[in-house]
């Protein structure tokens, strides 16, 4: 009988790519990308993360209900629960389905990692859209399609105002 190690989880392959160190806004953004690009990267999903992608990582449940805020994720003992707003657009959910999916990513060291509870949602809106809309992509489309912000949301499916968290 072989003794095989499992392979880490996702989760716990982006949250090694987290320091033990109080992050500074510029290196929360840093660590945030990396941990996009990991997740596109682990996922194989090179043409775009949907839905589907985080739904079937292991213990991630998502659900739709009326909130007050655009979404919340919690650990409720066997899973992680991330709900979305369902009266928002599919294009807000998107967004709001990988913010929590950051607060996933940081939960245990949120605390630790950043000043302000402000810091914390930024981080996990810079994270969302490093997801939504790779660098090299946005460069690409950028130089040579369109510097519209109108333009380069709709290509990417997002709104304006994520594109201007990216940009």
């Amino acid at each position: 009988m072989t003794n095989q190690s499992a392979t880490p989880s996702t989760l716990s392959r982006l949250r090694a790519l987290s320091p033990n160190v109080r992050l500074t806004r510029d290196d929360a953004r840093v660590i945030a990308e990396r941990q996009a690009n990991k997740l596109i990267e682990l996922l194989d999903a090179s043409d775009g993360i949907q839905e589907s992608h985080i739904g079937e990582l292991p213990r991630i449940r998502i659900i739709r209900e009326a909130l007050p805020t655009s979404g919340l994720s919690y650990w409720n003992g066997i899973e992680w629960i991330i709900v979305l707003n369902e009266s928002e657009s599919p294009t807000r959910q998107r967004f709001s389905l990988l913010h929590e999916y950051k607060h996933v990513i940081d939960h245990g060291q949120q605390q630790m990692l950043y000043a302000s509870e402000q810091d914390a949602e930024r981080a996990a809106d810079y994270f969302a859209a490093c997801v939504l809309m790779p660098k090299r992509d946005l460069k690409r489309v950028y130089c040579t399609v369109t510097q519209r912000v109108e333009a380069l949301a709709d290509y990417f499916g997002v709104s304006p105002s994520a594109l201007r968290i990216r940009l």
